[in-house]
């Protein structure tokens, strides 16, 4: 366990103390957000995604230790377990080390080598390797003949010397395959040195044509190439391959593995080559593909796991009356008015689009929803007809004046919500496309407790989310939805069962208890009111209740992010600055104060650690804040661009929709996002466009090129000289 907190430490750039200690809460069953907001002194306020980062690695390092005990068991069955092979082992600090340990002593199908072995042929393969026979003498070619046809033996099927010298040959090769340190160094020959090629599998023009002729050295691969390539493999679309590079790959077999007093060089020079082109390179290939496939999906899962952050860390838009449309031709622009609080006030189905173009009729039934509930902004879904139905708005809300703007949401994964379970039982009287207008109005006015309802999967900010690993994906993401609801804090008397199941220690069957005990009890009087809820125990309650406001509460500390464990630490921390708890919220002077008296001091007094008075303070001069509010606002509109309006160099503001490898996808007004190129983003050099952009950011770039044809854009934030850039 000591040898595991000193990687995990390492890795992760903590204390030893600090790691586990997390692991102890880990082991606890304490959850991640829970962890990082209310046990800041036994780790050292590490955030939540470094504790789930540990996590993470701290589940493989025990996988880990689990396969060596496993290997070590196989192989002392065996009765070839020597302490060195254990020690090498126990010191090995990856799975690929530990199967490269346990290779020559893994049951193994029929091979060439296990044939000449059943043959008898191992004594000779080994005076061969030698190069000497059994009595330590030395051998030459004339000798090595004589020796092979006294292996010949037709009852085992050895029927010339020359069937017996290759069945020795086919050992040593499986032999040189099975060294665990010399496919190490072949392995690691192969990523200094190999490329990754793809070529073309078909004559048709496809979206891999940019692979058809590709080859990058594998050290410079980025993820979505690699996925690319991946996904036109599986579709047939191209051949991908690994090229090793021009090393002489059988020569450092040879001077690797074989003495050079041997006498029969050359012809374990072809037994090198055969071990390597048979043998080692195959599955060696196998196992680059397989680590490169890997290190993809890791980093199109963190990449979309940052840009969910960003997207459900959006800023709402507060206490405004908003109209939701879904648009679509044939069938009808569904429209549906929500008040502040997403409560439906009215739906209707209007036909502006073609094959109705029925324009002035639906302008009146806006008109009269606009009067009737006093809509101050308007949120159009992206999908099919999105672009005849923001230039219908843009035109009606100039007609009909006034301060109303409308934004473009994203409908990613509307449909699926609409037609689910949750949706049906949210709204059993709408029908599947009113439900969409619906979600897209409530995802302006608050996206996440919107898109909680909806498999983060289908939200629709990744790379090649389908082609990931789905298990893994859906744990990483779960995890962002997890610690963004809890940074935020749930109302406990208005958030939905879909919320309610996001928040520590709250599972979906508990999340339905609190719900239907608030249907049958009225809202909740406090806090610790929820420990009356089925199946909500002590346990659940801890790692809860801190994100969990009670506004009707007479206890002014339950409308905060405070946990009820430390309410005796915050009375004390007001009364040693001369507060009373109904001056919480107002306590401008408090940190002046704190800072009077001293903070450790105060630490001391109240009876918690530094971390934990310092979020305390914070909380009681601001209860129940949102993160969120700190954030700039969404970017409104009034009036929509056509693609043919826009030129070269024009400046314009937009919202990054998408945060890709290879750049941003920014919505600039015109129906087509515009791409904003890695290489476009700064003056300076990026690794990755996360370091500069996140998903919702309003942002100013400059038109570069257009492709009407094509309906392409192409955008540059990069100002006019280095210095403009190096200045901010």
């Amino acid at each position: 366990m000591d040898e595991m907190i000193s990687v995990l430490a390492k890795e992760l750039n903590v204390r030893p103390e600090h790691a586990e200690a997390v692991v102890a809460l880990l082991d606890e069953g304490n959850t991640v957000p829970f962890i990082a907001r209310y046990r800041k002194e036994q780790h050292g306020s590490m955030d939540d995604q470094t504790i789930r980062m540990l996590a993470d690695r701290l589940q493989y390092l025990r996988g880990l230790n689990t396969r060596k005990e496993e290997v070590k068991t196989s192989v002392s069955e065996q009765g070839k377990l020597t302490p060195e092979l254990a020690e090498a082992i126990d010191k090995a600090s990856t799975l690929t080390e530990v199967e490269d340990l346990y290779r020559p002593y893994r049951p193994k199908r029929k091979t060439r080598a296990s044939v000449a072995r059943e043959k008898g042929l191992e004594p000779l393969a080994a005076m061969i390797f030698s190069g000497k026979d059994e009595n330590g003498n030395r051998l030459n070619l004339e000798t090595l003949s004589r020796l092979a046809e006294s292996y010949v033996n037709l009852e085992k099927g050895v029927e010339t010397p020359e069937d017996a010298l290759q069945g020795a040959k086919d050992i040593i090769a499986e032999n040189f395959s099975d060294d665990a340190a010399l496919r190490k160094q072949l392995r690691e020959k192969i990523w200094r040195n190999g490329t990754l090629r793809s070529a073309a599998n078909t004559e048709e023009d496809t979206v891999y044509r940019i692979y058809y002729e590709f080859e990058e050295p594998l050290r410079r691969l980025q993820s979505h190439q690699i996925l690319a390539m991946d996904r036109g493999e599986r579709e047939e679309m191209l051949k991908v391959s690994v090229r090793p590079g021009e090393w002489g790959a059988g020569q450092v077999i040879l001077e690797e593995s074989v003495s050079r007093q041997n006498p029969f060089q050359e012809l374990l020079s072809e037994v090198a080559e055969d071990a390597w082109g048979r043998l080692i390179f195959p599955s060696l290939e196998r196992e680059i593909r397989n680590e490169l496939t890997e290190q993809a999906d890791e980093q199109a899962i963190r990449t979309f796991s940052l840009n969910l952050r960003s997207l459900l860390m959006q800023p709402p838009v507060k206490n405004q009356v908003t109209l939701g449309f879904d648009p679509a031709y044939r069938t009808g622009c569904k429209l549906a008015v929500v008040d502040g609080t997403g409560k439906v006030l009215e739906t209707a189905v209007i036909y502006p689009t073609k094959p109705h173009n029925k324009i002035e009729e639906s302008k009146r039934v806006l008109r009269r929803l606009f009067d009737a509930h006093h809509v101050t902004c308007v949120a159009i879904g992206n999908g099919t007809a999105g672009r005849e139905s923001e230039l219908f708005v843009s035109e009606f809300l100039k007609e009909y004046g006034g301060n109303c703007a409308y934004m473009v949401v994203s409908e990613a994964g509307a449909s699926v919500y609409s037609a689910s379970k949750l949706g049906a039982e949210e709204f059993p009287d709408f029908d599947v496309s009113l439900r969409s207008a619906v979600s897209i109005a409530r995802r302006l006015q608050d996206p996440l407790a919107e898109l909680v309802k909806i498999d983060p999967k289908a939200i629709g900010v990744g790379q090649y989310q389908h082609d990931m690993p789905q298990a893994r994906l859906s744990e990483a993401l779960d995890g962002v939805v997890e610690d963004c609801v809890n940074a935020t804090g749930v109302d406990l008397n208005t958030a939905s069962p879909s919320l309610l199941r996001r928040v520590a220690g709250i599972t979906p069957a508990v999340a339905k208890n609190v719900a239907a005990y608030r249907e049958e009890n009225g809202s909740f009087r406090t806090r610790k009111e929820l420990l009356k809820v089925p199946k909500l125990g002590p346990k659940a309650f801890e790692q809860c209740a801190g994100f969990l406001r009670v506004q009707e509460s007479e206890n002014v500390l339950d409308h905060t992010a405070v946990h009820p464990e430390s309410y005796d630490a915050a009375k004390k921390l007001l009364a040693l600055c001369g507060y009373k708890e109904e001056d919480i919220g107002a306590l401008s002077e408090l940190d002046q104060r704190l800072k009077e008296y001293g903070l450790p001091k105060a630490a001391e007094v109240c009876g918690v650690g530094l971390p934990t008075l310092k979020d305390i303070a914070a909380e009681l001069q601001k209860p129940g804040r949102d993160p969120r509010d700190e954030l700039p606002p969404p970017l409104l509109r009034t009036d929509v661009m056509e693609l043919s309006d826009l030129k070269p160099g024009m400046k314009l503001s937009g919202t990054v929709r998408n945060v890709v490898d290879f750049g941003a996808f920014v919505d600039i007004g015109v129906h087509q996002d515009g791409l904003l190129h890695i290489s476009q983003i700064a003056n300076r050099y990026i690794r990755h466009p996360s370091e500069v952009l996140s998903v919702g950011d309003v942002v100013e770039v400059t038109v570069k090129e257009i492709d009407e044809q094509k309906k392409r854009i192409s955008l540059t934030m990069k100002s006019e000289s280095k210095s403009a850039d190096q200045k901010k």
